[in-house]
C-alpha cells in the first residue's frame, strides 16, 4: 500500500437515521457539527435520511411501479397507428 494516502483520524461516530430514529455506531473520518451522548460517552453525530433499517429494499416493503398502465397508455396513443 502507498504510505500517506489514508486518513489517520478514524474514530467512533454515531449515524442516526432520521426516518425511524435508529442509531448505530461505527468508525469514520467524517466531520460532524453535532454530538450525542450514549451510555455516558459523547460521540460526533451524523444525520442520514435513509439507512438499511428504513430502505425499502432491506425492509421488504418495496413499492411496485404500475408499468402495465404505462404500456396501455402508450399503445392507445401510438400502437394503433396503421402503416400506409
Amino acid at each position: 500500500m502507498k504510505k500517506g494516502i489514508h486518513p489517520e483520524n478514524y474514530r467512533p461516530v454515531v449515524f442516526k437515521d432520521m426516518s425511524n430514529e435508529d442509531i448505530f455506531i461505527t468508525r469514520s473520518t467524517i466531520n460532524a457539527k453535532e454530538t450525542i451522548e450514549i451510555d455516558g460517552v459523547t460521540y460526533p453525530l451524523v444525520k442520514v435520511e435513509i439507512s438499511n433499517t428504513s430502505h425499502p429494499f432491506y425492509t421488504g416493503k418495496a413499492k411496485l411501479v404500475d408499468t402495465a398502465g404505462r404500456v396501455d397508455k402508450f399503445m392507445s396513443r401510438y400502437g394503433n397507428r396503421k402503416k400506409k
